[in-house]
């Protein structure tokens, strides 16, 4: 009988945990460096991507990075990192701790989800999301690409990705290829 017991107890206390595990993700803080310490490892960038269970945009722009044709080439070059923001107020406590404050320290407040940065294995800040001055226009939008899917956004983030990593010509040409079904106009 007490054996039985000592068990319902000691299931009841791991899931217990389990849950409260669940509850708690991991700061931004400690993403980031985990993410940092990796690259610096494996002499990569880090993509850091802000990011919403909401966001239907978020979920095209992982379902670009990790597609078949262009995952080897981003794991090639970035470690990825997910952060959580701007969750509704019954999903709040998917939120990374201090996520928002890292969004809103590097530009991204009011610019929208998804939001990049890219950082060096040192965290120096190399990119951002946002539209690069006097090389890419997006007419009557804001300054955040998200998921590119235009012509102007997949060309500025090509130029960024061709700013932070050893992708060439041909492999950003693949990854330009697969974000322009981001786009259901690219897809007539």
């Amino acid at each position: 009988m007490n054996s039985k017991i000592l068990l319902a107890v000691a299931i009841t206390i791991l899931c217990f945990n389990f849950s409260s595990a669940q509850d708690n993700p991991k700061s931004a803080d400690e993403i980031l460096n985990t993410a940092l310490e990796q690259a610096k490892k494996e002499n990569k960038n880090v993509i850091i991507m802000f990011h919403a269970s909401w966001c239907g945009w978020c979920k095209k722009m992982d379902a670009s990075l990790t597609d078949a044709t262009t995952k080897d080439l981003f794991n090639k070059n970035y470690v990825i990192a997910h952060l959580v923001v701007l969750e509704s107020a019954s999903k709040k406590q998917l939120e990374n701790d201090g996520a928002e404050a890292l969004l809103n320290k590097y530009g991204g407040e009011k610019q929208g989800i998804p939001y990049l940065l890219i950082f060096d294995g040192d965290a120096n800040l190399l990119a951002d999301s946002k539209m690069v001055e006097n090389k890419f226009v997006l007419k009557g939008q804001g300054n955040n690409i998200g998921c590119p899917g235009t012509h102007e956004e997949i060309a500025a983030f090509t130029y960024k990705l061709k700013e932070t990593s050893n992708l060439n010509e041909d492999e950003l040409a693949i990854i330009s290829e697969r974000f322009r079904l981001n786009n259901p106009i690219n897809q007539q």
